[in-house]
């Protein structure tokens, strides 16, 4: 028998990710842990040396130094960056120490020349966030691959139609998917935009860029353009230090990101449900407590994902609201939401990817399913089809009175439909198919996959 571990030979501080299992393992895990963190802070630090290497503004040994001392994070200690950043409020302030002590004579003083501390968590906050969504975007490939393949498979297939929880009309679980694959289109294209924008930050102690003058730049404004050549992001037009404009548009394609599948998630732990039974997840997970059970989990984590992420991109856009030339607090909000937002996503498309991918549809619970109220799922157009031989007002009574008679004596509605002697001439098979009353939903489908 093992015996409870002593915390005192663990880690408390060390974030496992126990409670998080949408994010743990997935791509954006690994982008956005305290040490990915620390690389992305490093080097923002080489690289604006290089960047004022670049313009004369400092010898190229330096840039050569810097780099060399920020090439390894492994040999800065996390632990104690963090527990020293209280002291000033963030990590920038002591991780800046630590760098110039390593570096050394002669070229120490050129680490952090001119910047703030925000410049380089802003900018080190940019580049967990390109690295997040280059990881991201694969994974909503695959999921946009496996619904354009689920959509055409499925083109004609019937289904219930559903609305405020109840039958509606037929439909096609091919559109269904269509839809889903709609929305992980616009979620891929706001990524990307965002992705290709996402800028450095560079304007010294109050976003004047005053210190790099006074350093020897003539033309200090050509420094950001130069900064943002070295890390491969882009040039800002100005500071944007309370200009976050950035954040927010990182925060928006985020969060539609996690709610967009979240609506596919929602979507499917509806249809499996035991009840309905008409998808399946590939792979379901198991309960502690009941061994009978197949849990659809990746819908269950792309869903709770999905609630998550409104709350965190609102704290994102309330920060827009920061003071001055540099905020107190709007700023340090930021920080740990923006990286729940980047790992819940990201984990939210590593699941979707292999929700998708694996969903095991069930045309046969479908189409059972279509006779579930008694053929009534096609009283709209029996409306129609009935006004012009009885008069609108006519059909719209005998329907109804047909209605509670279905339920009331267990018989269809086509059945019903056939002892009125006015309808003897129709086609009532036909007239009463919810198969053959999907409307557009085929062409619909084709339209939506025609979209790349």
């Amino acid at each position: 028998m093992t015996s409870p571990a002593d915390p005192a030979d663990t880690d408390a501080s060390a974030d496992t990710s126990l409670l998080a299992p949408g994010w743990a393992g997935s791509p954006a895990a690994s982008t956005t842990g305290d040490l990915a963190y620390l690389r992305a802070l490093l080097d923002a630090e080489a690289a604006l040396t290089r960047a004022q290497a670049a313009l004369g503004l400092a010898p190229a040994e330096a840039a050569d130094a810097v780099g060399a001392a920020a090439a390894d994070p492994a040999a800065f200690d996390a632990r104690s960056l963090a527990e020293r950043a209280r002291g000033g409020g963030n990590p920038v302030i002591p991780l800046v120490a630590d760098l110039t002590r390593t570096v050394g004579e002669p070229y120490g003083p050129y680490v952090h020349r001119g910047a703030t501390s925000q410049d380089i968590l802003d900018t080190a906050t940019m580049l967990i966030a390109v690295r997040t969504l280059d990881l991201l975007l694969p994974d909503l490939a695959r999921t946009e691959r496996a619904l354009a393949r689920l959509a055409a498979e499925h083109r004609d297939t019937p289904m219930p139609g559903r609305t405020l929880t109840q039958h509606a009309v037929p439909t096609a679980f091919g559109l269904k998917a269509a839809g889903w694959r709609s929305l992980a289109l616009d979620a891929r294209d706001r990524i990307t935009a965002v992705r290709d924008t996402l800028p450095v930050q560079l304007g010294g102690a109050a976003g004047t860029l005053a210190a790099f003058e006074a350093y020897g730049a003539t033309g200090p404004v050509r420094l950001p353009a130069a900064y943002a050549r070295e890390l491969g992001l882009r040039e800002p037009l100005l500071p944007w230090h309370t200009l976050r404009t950035p954040v927010a548009d990182l925060a928006g394609a985020l969060a539609f990101t996690a709610g967009a599948l979240g609506k596919v998630a929602v979507d499917v732990l509806t249809l499996s449900r035991t009840e309905i039974g008409e998808v399946a997840e590939g792979s379901g997970g198991g309960s502690s407590a009941m061994p009978h059970k197949a849990n659809p989990v990746r819908a269950t984590l792309i869903a709770a994902a999905a609630r998550r992420a409104p709350q965190l991109a609102a704290t994102l856009y309330g920060s827009l609201a920061a003071e001055d030339e540099r905020p107190a607090g709007a700023w340090h909000a930021e920080w740990e939401p923006l990286r729940d937002l980047l790992r819940l996503t990201g984990g939210a498309a590593r699941d979707a990817a292999e929700l998708t991918e694996g969903l095991r549809v069930r045309p046969d619970m479908m189409r059972a399913h279509l006779g579930l109220t008694h053929g009534l799922i096609v009283s709209e157009r029996l409306s129609a089809e009935l006004a012009p031989v009885l008069g609108r007002a006519r059909a719209k009574e005998l329907l109804t009175e047909l209605a509670a008679r279905a339920y009331a004596e267990d018989r269809s509605l086509g059945e019903l439909l056939a002892t009125v002697p006015e309808l003897r001439e129709l086609d009532l098979a036909a007239a009463t198919d919810p198969a053959r009353y999907t409307g557009a939903a085929a062409a619909l489908t084709d339209r939506a996959l025609e979209r790349r």
